[in-house]
């Protein structure tokens, strides 16, 4: 079966490009677009999308805000945001909302399916040159070479390993208490004394830090 995607820009020109690089792919299918968010959460809620590609920028509703009332569904389709430039501000804030990636609007079709195979498998897809700026902008220094990284990570107890390990994943905190049966406040708490130990500001640099301990072979 192929999965459903819902196309959201104000741009009817940008929404007609998406929706032409999906034509000839049989394994997924656009059935609806919007030209504001808060269309794009009138029409979730109807259709059921697997997948929302979701401008960042709309009027009445931005791709944020819709992205956050998305999430709060019992079964909320992935979001990948869409952005004209690679160095844009509204990132960190589109990952820390619910979006499983974030992409520039300048992809070819393969880039485009690919990044939609990604997220529906459970990971993340951002364009290279987004997370080279996420990566820049949210990662405290020295991070790589961080030699007390693994004793920082050693003193997580096993629920906050297991939070971050979510939280890498792209889950938000309510998609991770029903995961773990807990409690979206004990969520919170875990989340709160995990950033707190490895000396963190937001779950956005959590989840890059976890990803960089996944790639060096820290994480246990």
């Amino acid at each position: 079966m192929a999965a459903s995607v819902l196309v959201v820009d104000d741009q009817e020109s940008i929404r007609s490009a998406l929706c032409l690089l999906l034509q000839s792919e049989p394994h997924f299918e656009v059935i609806g677009e919007a030209a504001d968010g808060a269309e794009a959460v009138a029409q979730a809620r109807t259709r059921g999308p697997d997948v929302v590609l979701m401008d960042v920028r709309m009027p009445r509703l931005d791709g944020i805000a819709a992205t956050e009332q998305l999430m709060r569904f019992i079964r909320p389709p992935k979001v990948l945001m869409l952005t004209n430039c690679a160095v844009d501000d509204r990132v960190l804030d589109a990952l820390e909302a619910g979006a499983a990636g974030f992409l520039l609007k300048d992809l070819c079709r393969q880039q485009l399916t690919s990044a939609l195979r990604t997220v529906l498998a459970g990971g993340r897809a951002v364009s290279p040159e987004v997370l080279d700026s996420l990566v820049h902008r949210a990662s405290p220094s020295g991070w790589v070479n961080d030699t007390g990284l693994q004793q920082r990570l050693a003193q997580l107890s096993e629920s906050e390993r297991r939070v971050l390990e979510l939280i890498r994943s792209g889950m938000t905190n309510a998609q991770i208490a029903r995961q773990l049966f807990l409690s979206q406040t004990s969520v919170k708490t875990y989340v709160s004394r995990m950033l707190t130990k490895l000396g963190l500001e937001n779950r956005t640099q959590a989840a890059i830090l976890a990803y960089e301990a996944r790639l060096t072979g820290i994480d246990r």
